[in-house]
């Protein structure tokens, strides 16, 4: 697949920043918005902790596995890598992460393998899985 996404937009277009602010992955754009527009960012945490906040039935690992097959799909490796990262954290193994993108792939077809198996090389050149 070309550097460019589904959407025409460049895969790697949304940075990352170290810093904590919006988003507990880091991006950038969260932090911007914080600054620009707190109420909206307050108003948005409750939907946002539904989505990828600990729920009632799913893990945060399993919601992790969703968010990714999803961004998989649009193409988005530097959302898949950080929500990869954000699973590993809460107990997601190599294995479980490439079956993931496995089932996303019947669906989603060779690129959206393609980009999740990618993110994968990433975190497995990182040193993500110890």
């Amino acid at each position: 697949m070309s550097p460019q996404g589904r959407n025409g937009k460049s895969a790697k277009s949304s940075k990352m920043s170290a810093a904590p602010g919006g988003s507990p992955y880091g991006y950038a754009f969260t932090d911007w918005l914080a600054r620009e527009d707190p109420e909206f960012m307050k108003a948005r945490a409750p939907l946002s902790t539904l989505s990828f906040g600990e729920g009632k039935e799913l893990s945060v690992k399993h919601k992790e596995m969703v968010i990714i097959g999803i961004l998989a799909f649009r193409g988005r490796e530097d959302g898949v890598v950080a929500h990869m990262r954000r699973a590993v954290a809460h107990g997601a193994t190599k294995r479980e992460l490439l079956e993931a993108i496995q089932a996303a792939a019947v669906p989603g077809g060779g690129p959206t393998l393609s980009t999740g198996v990618q993110a994968l090389m990433e975190l497995e050149r990182t040193g993500a899985f110890k």
